[in-house]
């Protein structure tokens, strides 16, 4: 662990003997993995942060689950182990999340409805998540899948600053979350998590400034300049592509991701209830406060209807 290392207690005998070396060393790599796929032991270890949150997770096996990084093939669980449970019956996922490229930054915007099929579970869910203080995740697929592995991307992004003094970039964040998703492709596991960062470190590099990359469960990556995930991804889209420019100022970026997230959640029926807005820029994120989507439709409706009293007059 990299507190081990910065507080150098590994050469005492009492890491030696809470800590045996492991077997799975590698040095040919940088970024010094968490052993989290190791699924043969019975305990289960458990990490807490000043909140109390459990920070190593049990994660299923799976069948096709390939390991990384030329590590040794994993054990096979016991017979004992639980093994996995098909639902009774599938849910559908759905929401709306967005996020794109202006010259002031990046906006993040998603809604807070988490439905499970027709059934509205909680209308006050948190669909953006902060890693740290340049980089959020907007979050789409099953919930639990989701928070599993915000929390352990932040807690691999936290040791690698222990480690090396600096936050990991927004590409080599990406590249990492799809080398622990890889193994999992196939799966019931769902999860579509969209980068929304500024990498400051080296202010010469051509990777430096605002990032959006989207990675997915199945081990995909993709980099761009606007990125809508979710049942209300279609609607969304066709706001962005019609109003998208890359000179917008502040006002209208948020404006347009507003009215993008409140056009997807009218339309789309697994999506809607408030609206969540960051802005991420060299100096960090900044979060909009929560605004309820029914205002919005009442300011829709008002703006038709001074649209319709104008062409009334233009016809007399």
């Amino acid at each position: 662990m990299a507190l081990e290392d910065i507080c150098g207690v590994k050469d005492t005998p009492l890491h030696h003997k809470w800590c045996p070396a492991s077997s799975f060393k590698d040095a040919a790599s940088s970024i010094h993995m968490t052993d989290y796929f190791s699924l043969g032991s019975r305990t289960r270890k458990t990490s807490r942060t000043d909140n109390e949150i459990p920070l190593h997770f049990f994660i299923p096996p799976s069948s096709n689950s390939a390991t990384f990084n030329h590590r040794s093939p994993l054990p096979s669980p016991p017979a004992k182990q639980s093994k996995m449970v098909c639902r009774p019956f599938p849910l559908s996922h759905g929401t709306t999340t967005l996020g794109f490229l202006f010259q002031g930054g990046v906006i993040a915007a998603a809604d807070t409805r988490a439905s499970a099929g027709g059934l509205v579970a909680c209308p006050f869910v948190h669909k953006i998540s902060p890693i740290h203080s340049h980089l959020v995740v907007t979050s789409s697929g099953s919930g639990a899948d989701c928070m599993l592995w915000e929390r352990i991307l932040t807690r691999e992004i936290r040791l690698y600053q222990l480690r090396h003094r600096h936050h990991l970039s927004i590409r080599g964040t990406a590249k990492l979350l799809s080398f622990m998703l890889h193994p999992f492709k196939g799966t019931e596991v769902c999860v579509a998590l969209t980068l929304c960062g500024w990498d400051t470190e080296v202010a010469s590099s051509p990777n430096s400034g605002p990032q959006l990359i989207y990675v997915c469960s199945d081990g995909a990556r993709l980099q761009g300049d606007v990125f809508s995930v979710g049942s209300g991804s279609p609607y969304a889209y066709g706001v962005l592509d019609r109003e998208l420019r890359w000179n917008l100022s502040k006002e209208e970026a948020i404006a347009l991701a507003r009215e993008a997230v409140f056009r997807a959640t009218h339309r789309d029926a697994y999506s809607g209830n408030n609206v969540d807005l960051f802005h991420i820029t060299a100096q960090g994120w900044s979060q909009r406060e929560r605004e309820d989507l029914k205002e919005e439709y009442y300011r829709d409706k008002k703006r038709k209807e001074k649209l319709v009293e104008e062409r009334k007059r233009l016809i007399k």
